[in-house]
C-alpha cells in the first residue's frame, strides 16, 4: 500500500474488499507524519490516540456490515483556525496556545460524520496573517519541493501535508489567496469556494466578509468528494444560504468541447515571472487543444484589486481580533505576532473618524465595481483561467522584512474573494531552478532545491464550482504534473 498510490475512491474500495483497515492507513499516516514532519513544520498539534480511536470506530462498521459514510477512513489534517473539540486550536498564535475548543465547526463536523480522520491541526500564518507560512507563532513552514522556500500561506502546513504524504486531504480557509497560493506552490489542488457555498461556523475569523473555508487534495478528483461534504447551508451562519449541493463528481469526466474560457488582460501585465507566464500560456493552450473556446475579456477594475483588500480586510480585522483582550478571550495582546499587530493598526486608522469615508467606504465603491466586472464578463463566458501569483515559491526570509512585496503575491486572487466568486488552483507543471540543470518533467519526484510548482487558476461565476471542477479535472487528467511528488 503506496501512500502515494491512494485516494478516497480506492481506500473506499479497500475497506469494502478488506484489502486493509482503517487502522492500517491510519497508522501509515502516522508513520509518515513522524518521519517527514520534522523537516517540513507543517502540524501543529498531533492526534494520534483520537485518530486511532476514529479508526477502529470505521473498523468496527465494517465488522458489523454496517453501511460506510463517503469519506471512511480517509485520513485529514485541519488547519488551526477550525474549531475541533477536544483537540487544541491556536490559530497558529501563542495568545490561544492552551485553547481547547467544546465543539467543531460546522464542515469539520460534516467531514467527522461522514468518516473522515482527524491526523492533526496544520500550522499556518498567525490568524491566517501571511502569504508565506513564517508568520507563524509555532516556526515557519517549509516547502516540500524546496526545504529553502516558502509553501505559501496562510494555509501553509495544509498544502504542505497534502504534498508530502502527510495527510489524504486538508481544510485551509482562503481570505484573499490562502488555499490557492499554498495549492500552488506545494503542486496541489486547492478551491476556494463561492463566499458562503461553506459555512463559516466554527472557524476563527479574519476578514469576514471574504473568509472561505474550502479543501486541498491532490486531485480534482479527491476534492470533488469533499467538497460535497464540506457545502450547505447552516442556520448558524447567517452568510451560508441554503443553496442545494450537487453531486460534484457527476460533472467530472465529460468533454469541455465548446467551453468558453475567458482569458482576463489585466491578470498577463507586467510583473510576472516570464517562466511562470510561459507555463500559464501553455496550459491554456492545452485547454484549447482539448476543445475550449479561448476569449479574451476584461475585467477592467482589477488593478485597484489590491488596494481594496488590504483597506476592507484590516479593517475587518482589527474589529475581529478587539476580543482578543486577555479578559475575555484568550492571552494578552502582547502576545500578537509583528503582522497580526500591523494589520489591526492599518485596520484602526482606516476606520478612526475622518478617514472611515476617504478609505473604507470608497473602497467598498470600488467592491461593487469590481464585483461588476465579473458579472458582465460570465454572461460572455463559462469559466476564466488566470495564473495563481506573478511568481514562484521564493526564498525563506526573502519578503520577511518588505511587507508591500509579500502582499503583491496576492493580486491574482484578491478580486475573487471581494467579488465572493469560486476560484480553483491545479498543477500546471513546474519551473527549474536556475542553479541545477535538473527537470521536474524528467523525474517521478523532486527533491529540494532542484523545481518549484506552479499553478493554473480557474474561476468561475457565484455557486458554479462544478464548472471549474470539469474543467480542472480534465486538464489534470489530460497532464501529469500532480503525479511529480517531492522528496522529503
Amino acid at each position: 500500500m503506496k501512500l502515494e498510490d491512494l485516494t478516497i475512491k480506492s481506500i473506499q474500495e479497500g475497506l469494502k474488499k478488506k484489502t486493509f483497515c482503517a487502522l492500517e492507513i491510519t497508522e501509515r499516516y502516522l508513520e509518515r507524519i513522524g518521519k517527514t514532519d520534522k523537516k517540513i513544520n507543517a502540524y501543529i498539534t498531533v492526534c494520534e490516540s483520537q485518530a486511532k480511536k476514529a479508526a477502529k470506530k470505521i473498523d468496527q462498521l465494517i465488522s458489523d456490515n454496517q453501511p460506510l459514510p463517503p469519506l471512511a477512513g480517509v485520513p485529514m489534517a485541519v488547519k488551526d483556525m477550525f474549531s475541533t473539540c477536544g483537540i487544541r486550536t491556536t490559530a497558529a498564535s501563542k495568545i490561544l496556545g492552551n485553547y481547547i475548543p467544546p465543539y467543531d465547526a460546522t464542515c469539520i463536523a460534516k467531514l467527522k460524520d461522514a468518516g473522515a480522520i482527524i491526523l492533526g491541526k496544520t500550522n499556518h500564518d498567525e490568524f491566517a496573517h501571511g502569504s508565506s507560512g513564517e508568520n507563524s507563532a509555532y516556526g515557519e513552514t517549509k516547502n516540500p519541493y524546496d526545504l529553502e522556500r516558502v509553501p505559501g500561506g496562510s494555509s501553509s502546513g495544509s498544502a504542505a501535508v497534502v504534498a508530502s504524504q502527510e495527510a489524504l486531504f486538508a481544510t485551509g480557509t482562503d481570505t484573499g489567496s490562502s488555499i490557492r497560493l499554498p495549492a500552488a506552490f506545494c503542486n496541489v489542488v486547492g478551491l476556494k469556494p463561492t463566499y458562503g457555498r461553506v459555512s463559516r461556523y466554527g472557524v476563527i475569523a479574519m476578514a469576514s466578509s471574504t473568509d472561505c473555508p474550502g479543501p486541498i487534495t491532490r486531485t480534482v478528483e479527491d476534492l470533488a468528494c469533499v467538497l460535497e461534504v464540506m457545502a450547505g447551508g447552516d442556520p448558524k451562519d447567517a452568510t451560508c444560504p441554503n443553496v442545494p449541493v450537487p453531486n460534484y463528481g457527476k460533472f467530472l469526466g465529460g468533454e469541455i468541447k465548446g467551453l468558453k474560457i475567458g482569458i482576463p488582460k489585466e491578470f498577463f501585465s507586467e510583473g510576472i515571472n516570464k517562466k511562470v507566464l510561459e507555463l500559464t500560456y501553455k496550459a491554456i493552450s492545452k485547454l484549447e487543444d482539448l476543445g475550449a473556446k479561448i476569449v479574451e475579456v476584461s475585467l477592467p477594475h482589477t488593478e485597484y484589486g489590491l488596494a481594496v483588500y488590504y483597506i476592507i480586510v484590516p479593517s475587518e480585522i482589527s474589529a475581529n481580533l478587539a476580543r482578543y483582550d486577555g479578559v475575555r478571550f484568550g492571552a494578552g495582546r502582547e502576545k500578537f505576532g509583528d503582522e497580526v499587530k500591523r494589520r489591526i493598526m492599518i485596520g484602526t486608522y482606516v476606520l478612526s473618524s475622518g478617514y472611515y469615508d476617504q478609505y473604507y467606504n470608497n473602497a467598498c465603491r470600488v467592491r461593487e465595481l469590481i464585483k461588476d466586472d465579473f458579472a458582465k464578463v460570465f454572461q460572455k463566458v463559462d469559466v476564466l483561467a488566470a495564473p495563481v501569483s506573478p511568481t514562484p515559491p521564493w526564498k525563506l526570509g526573502e519578503k520577511v522584512d518588505d511587507p508591500v512585496k509579500m502582499y503583491l503575491s496576492d493580486i491574482f486572487m484578491v478580486t475573487a474573494n471581494l467579488a465572493g466568486v469560486p476560484s480553483i488552483s491545479v498543477p500546471c507543471g513546474f519551473v527549474d531552478d536556475p542553479s541545477t540543470s535538473h527537470s521536474a518533467a524528467s523525474s517521478g519526484r523532486v527533491g529540494s532545491g532542484q523545481s518549484l510548482p506552479v499553478g493554473l487558476q480557474i474561476m468561475a461565476n457565484h455557486f458554479e464550482e462544478e464548472k471549474i471542477l470539469k474543467v480542472a479535472d480534465y486538464y489534470q487528467k489530460a497532464t501529469n504534473w500532480h503525479k511529480i511528488l517531492p522528496e522529503v
